[in-house]
């Protein structure tokens, strides 16, 4: 038993005026934290607490998978140059170097340093499976921290690596992560869904997301009543066919005139037609990794053809390039179309004949393949021309799903109407495959004694982005004012407020049934403050504590109040019969 009287829980009537998103605002005004600097934060007694409690709960669970490691935090450079991420990182690591001038940096996860391990110890089959994980700070350069705890610069993580023999090994280790991560979730409290996701800068064969609707989230998520979910970075659907324009002339391209008319807007209102009859043209420069300075050089053009009505998916773009993207500047696109900007297409561009080949990499999305007659920018100022066709009139490097679904467009799996919400991601699971043991060098003998390279993956847990979510969550089916975290999570599981403590009786009835909840195993906090019951009533509701007895002066007829703030029901009960009560109410959660 804590009492409230001896601690330091600093809440706020009001939220400073930075505060972003609902949590962020409670954080602050519940105590849990104060910022130290953009992107960093203090954890005070109470977050402390709800941080640990979800800590033990990943550890917990994790310990029936693997085995706990902890890491340095602080990284060489060359084990990072060793895997090829040095460069890729970009902006987004720290870096710093010591005083004999070797370069270092702040690790924002840790597949180098425990491949490093693996490459060093591991020898033969016999050794794999092998799962090992930590919970450690994590260091991100965020060009822009905001919204609390969901975007900052330092953070918790857990994070789990898996090395096995084969992929079928892998597929087994993958699947008991997905499975520990769900008992992680549902311990936790969270409404939580799966989605496929993109792999991004971690690489990798496949990979799953862990989302938590909420609006204060920045991704967005797809999902159907079939079942089909998957962040929009990796959404796929089935879309409505599309009756093609009539040809004219002959049906081969033809020009026409389109005085000052660029836009595909300005261009179907002049022609009178619809975005789905044109072809969009974005333009990109990628600058590539030093792996493929070699072959393609530093940097490439990519070239993508769009439905005049669709946006660009960066992210699938991205994964394609193999590069960071970047628009081109006015004298790039001059280099590659011999055309201003408004008046860019695809007849006359020379694409690369593949895309690990040089030259430029032409993508024409899957959306446009089997149209026919669509309109398209002539390469020629004030011109467009009319019959493009694709794959008659001009030849992509490849043809790939490179678009943003829209809301409403039917699902791949049941052709459902899909719908888009925002979600926050608390856990991440990847197959990476051999990506870094290939380029580290790491090696084991099979059972015929011959040297090959094991295969990998990698499952991250946000451990402040589960109290984030699980606070988003709950403020926003109340109001957005007040919250009530899972008894699994929260600082404490119940508060005992003495509603007046000049008034003996109450303040002996009080000591009693916090002393009955803490012998009987529950945490608890008794408030034993002199102040107003409403003062402690706000107070206890801003600290998420989902269990509340309110010992006021019916306890003079041997009864107290029970609230339960994730129902929002309240019970009249003896004392015995509320430890009772609450001794339930945690068993079920």
């Amino acid at each position: 038993m804590h009492r409230w009287s001896t601690l330091f829980i600093p809440t706020l009537r009001e939220a400073p005026a930075d505060a972003e998103v609902t949590s962020h605002k409670l954080l602050l005004r519940a105590g849990y934290v104060r910022q130290l600097g953009a992107g960093i934060y203090s954890y005070l007694f109470l977050g402390n607490r709800s941080v640990n409690k979800i800590v033990g709960i990943v550890r917990e669970e994790m310990d029936k998978i693997g085995q706990e490691f902890l890491l340095p935090a602080l990284n060489p450079k060359e084990v990072w140059e060793a895997s090829g991420r040095w460069s890729v990182m970009g902006d987004n690591m720290f870096r710093l170097k010591d005083r004999k001038g070797a370069e270092l940096c702040l690790a924002m996860t840790h597949e180098e340093v425990m491949t490093d391990i693996a490459r060093k110890e591991l020898r033969s089959y016999k050794q794999l499976p092998q799962i090992w994980y930590q919970i450690q700070t994590k260091f991100r350069d965020e060009p822009r921290p905001k919204s609390g705890l969901l975007r900052v610069r330092q953070f918790i993580m857990k994070d789990a690596y898996s090395f096995d023999i084969d992929e079928a090994g892998l597929d087994l280790s993958y699947q008991k992560h997905y499975d520990a991560y769900v008992r992680i979730f549902n311990r936790c409290g969270l409404d939580f869904v799966a989605v496929e996701a993109d792999s991004g800068a971690m690489g990798g064969s496949g990979s799953q997301e862990f989302m938590v609707y909420t609006e204060a989230g920045e991704d967005l998520i797809a999902s159907s009543v079939s079942g089909y979910a998957a962040n929009l970075e990796k959404a796929t659907s089935h879309l409505a066919a599309v009756e093609d324009l009539a040809p004219t002339g002959d049906g081969t391209p033809e020009l026409v005139h389109t005085p000052g008319y660029r836009t595909i807007e300005e261009v179907g209102t002049f022609l009178e037609l619809q975005p789905v009859h044109q072809i969009k043209t974005m333009a990109y420069i990628a600058d590539l990794p030093e792996a493929e300075h070699a072959k393609l050089g530093k940097s490439r053009a990519v070239v993508v053809f769009l439905r005049g009505d669709h946006s660009l998916n960066e992210a699938k773009l991205a994964a394609l390039s193999g590069g960071e993207l970047r628009p081109m500047t006015p004298e790039e696109l001059q280099t590659t179309f011999n055309a201003p900007a408004g008046y860019l297409g695809p007849i006359g561009i020379q694409a690369a004949p593949h895309p690990k080949k040089p030259g430029t990499l032409v993508i024409l999305d899957k959306a446009l393949e089997g149209r026919a007659n669509l309109i398209a920018g002539a390469n020629q100022e004030e011109y467009h021309l009319r019959n493009v066709t694709p794959l008659r009139d001009f030849k992509p490097t490849l043809t790939a799903d490179v678009r943003n679904i829209i809301e409403g467009e039917l699902d791949p799996i049941g052709g459902e109407p899909l719908r888009l919400g925002k979600a926050v991601e608390i856990g991440h699971i990847f197959k990476l495959g051999k990506k870094y043991t290939t380029s580290m060098g790491a090696s084991v003998l099979n059972r015929d004694g011959k040297e090959v390279t094991p295969i990998m993956g990698s499952y991250g847990i946000g451990i402040e982005r589960i109290l984030t979510s699980a606070i988003e969550s709950s403020a926003a089916a109340n109001g957005g004012n007040a919250y009530a975290l899972s008894p699994a999570i929260a600082p404490f599981q119940v508060v005992v407020t003495i509603t007046n403590i000049g008034e003996a009786p109450l303040l002996e009835a009080g000591d009693k049934i916090a002393a009955d909840l803490t012998a009987a195993g529950l945490d608890v906090l008794l408030d034993d403050r002199d102040e107003r019951a409403g003062v402690k009533f706000k107070d206890a509701d801003l600290t998420g504590i989902p269990f509340r007895i309110n010992i006021g002066r019916g306890i003079a007829e041997d009864k107290v109040e029970v609230v339960n703030r994730l129902t929002n029901e309240t019970k009249s009960l003896s004392p015995i019969e509320a430890v009772q009560h609450l001794l339930s109410l945690t068993s079920q959660n």
